[in-house]
């Protein structure tokens, strides 16, 4: 359990890499993609800090907050958004590097 949060400064250095490349590429069509990324990178952080406060403390917060059927919706909610995010950020770079 406490090896797994050796994952927590690996997942903000590769989300604060992800935004500062969106903005150093400043749009475009591989800056959209990329901020498409990181967004999704966004979404997956908050999931890897909830899953940890879970093992951690026993502890569901969206459970806490919204209730345990909305919170399994919400969860999974996460999940879509993370990885159609991270799908249309590929698909961006994909068609770019197309040209």
């Amino acid at each position: 359990m406490y090896l797994s949060i050796l994952e927590l400064p690996f997942l903000i250095i590769a989300l604060v890499f992800s935004f500062l490349t969106a903005k150093q590429l400043k749009g475009g069509k591989f800056g959209k993609g990329m901020k498409y990324l990181a967004w999704g990178f966004l979404v997956m952080a908050v999931g890897h800090i909830h899953m940890h406060v879970e093992m951690r403390y026993g502890t569901n917060i969206f459970n806490q907050l919204l209730g345990k059927s909305l919170g399994e919706v919400v969860w999974f909610i996460a999940l879509i958004i993370t990885w159609s995010l991270s799908a249309l950020g590929f698909y961006q770079i994909y068609k770019a590097s197309k040209l």
